[in-house]
């Protein structure tokens, strides 16, 4: 290389290093501390509104008539006459005991009648003969009262044959075991050639009226002491109890389509768990609730005239484990505020006491929101930023 290449080199060095020293010196310049306002805070403003409150309570099902078929009276089952698991109509037939006995006395105690009705007759017409005869002394008075008492003691006799006619025909209705209620018969017990026994502990067959259905749920002692308070300090408004709406959660989570309405409150608390039943009634035109399931009633409780709800995220705990929220209060400036909250709603929390209409209760940026310091307040939004135009959702989530 000559001495001019050199010259050239090093000039060319010497200057790229001059603008690489004014280009720091302008980012040094433009690099110091910028200015800014207050951080910004999302907040919502407390407002008041009526609400339905509502409670979620377990239970069961259980049907609104059940009955037990037993026989009345002993003999052999002849025929069993319905299929197991069907609908049963009252006063159908469903069994059919053995009736010969019951066939012979009831034909015994019809002769027994006959007899006693035949016997009637002479001392009937003797006795008014009589009554004639004692009106002319043709008779005397002691023969005129033997035939009165032979014709009542006649007259007893075929009262006494008429019960027992109809007690043996009773009987042996009773041979044909009807249904007592309409409903949905379960499995039977016997079967054709079996011996039953009049009032047998063990039933023959169960039918149980399945539409409508109950549901009983339970609710604890201390939540009717608090509703009952809460009607009588007016924070509430109470329902008509027979109007009171109820809807169903099935075990599997899903919501039963027909509403129940409350029928019944017990009055006595059970010593065991400490709660009362309450009792609801259900269409069940399609069957879908059979005796015995698990579900979970909601109970409208009340109206709540003047409710204050606060979203769930903006509520936290101080190390005292009390609710808490953060508010922009004076000169836009944080202020800490102690809450009580009675219960859930939805994703809000029902608050009782801390908060008034009007008050701005911060929700995003409270990391930011240091109590005391200022803070630009700016509605909330849960919705997410729209990308720019051109940005596809995915690059925009990448960016």
């Amino acid at each position: 290389m000559d001495t001019t290449d050199k010259f050239k080199l090093i000039a060319l060095t010497g200057l790229l290093i001059g603008m690489f020293a004014i280009t720091g010196c302008k980012q040094n310049t433009s690099g110091g501390p910028p200015t800014s306002g207050p951080p910004e805070v999302g907040i919502v403003a407390i407002t008041t509104a009526p609400i339905a409150l509502t409670m979620e309570l377990s239970g069961r099902t259980s049907p609104y008539m059940i009955a037990e078929v037993r026989p009345q009276v002993g003999g052999i089952i002849q025929k069993r006459l319905f299929a197991e698991g069907t609908d049963v109509k009252a006063g159908q037939v469903l069994y059919q005991i053995d009736p010969a006995t019951y066939q012979a006395a009831y034909a015994n105690a019809k002769a027994a009648l006959a007899r006693a009705e035949a016997n009637l007759i002479p001392i009937r017409l003797k006795a008014e003969r009589f009554r004639e005869l004692v009106a002319i002394n043709a008779v005397s008075r002691q023969d005129y009262d033997d035939a009165s008492s032979m014709l009542k003691q006649a007259e007893a006799d075929v009262a006494a044959n008429q019960a027992v006619v109809e007690a043996a025909r009773i009987n042996l209705d009773y041979t044909s075991v009807k249904a007592p209620i309409s409903g949905r018969i379960g499995r039977s017990t016997v079967t054709d050639g079996a011996l039953v026994t009049a009032s047998q502990a063990a039933p023959m067959a169960t039918i149980q009226q399945l539409d409508p259905v109950y549901v009983d749920v339970t609710q604890s002692s201390a939540e009717v002491l608090r509703l009952k308070r809460n009607l009588a300090n007016g924070e509430i408004t109470g329902k008509d109890a027979g109007k009171a709406k109820v809807k169903l959660l099935l075990e599997d989570g899903s919501s039963y389509p027909q509403e129940g309405t409350l029928k019944f409150s017990e009055v006595t608390v059970d010593q065991s768990t400490g709660s009362v039943i309450l009792r609801a009634l259900f269409p069940n035109p399609n069957q879908l609730l059979l005796p015995g399931m698990f579900v979970r009633g909601i109970v409208q409780e009340g109206i709540s005239e003047q409710a204050i709800l606060v979203p769930q995220r903006g509520v936290s705990r101080n190390p005292k484990g009390e609710a808490m929220v953060m508010v922009v209060g004076a000169e836009e400036k944080v202020e800490p505020r102690v809450i009580k909250v009675s219960r859930t709603v939805g994703d809000n929390w029902l608050v009782t006491e801390g908060l008034k209409a009007g008050d701005r209760v911060i929700l995003e940026g409270i990391q930011k929101a240091r109590p005391g310091t200022p803070v630009k307040a700016v509605p909330f939004s849960s919705k997410p930023d729209a990308p720019p135009a051109g940005i596809p959702t995915s690059a925009a989530a990448k960016k």
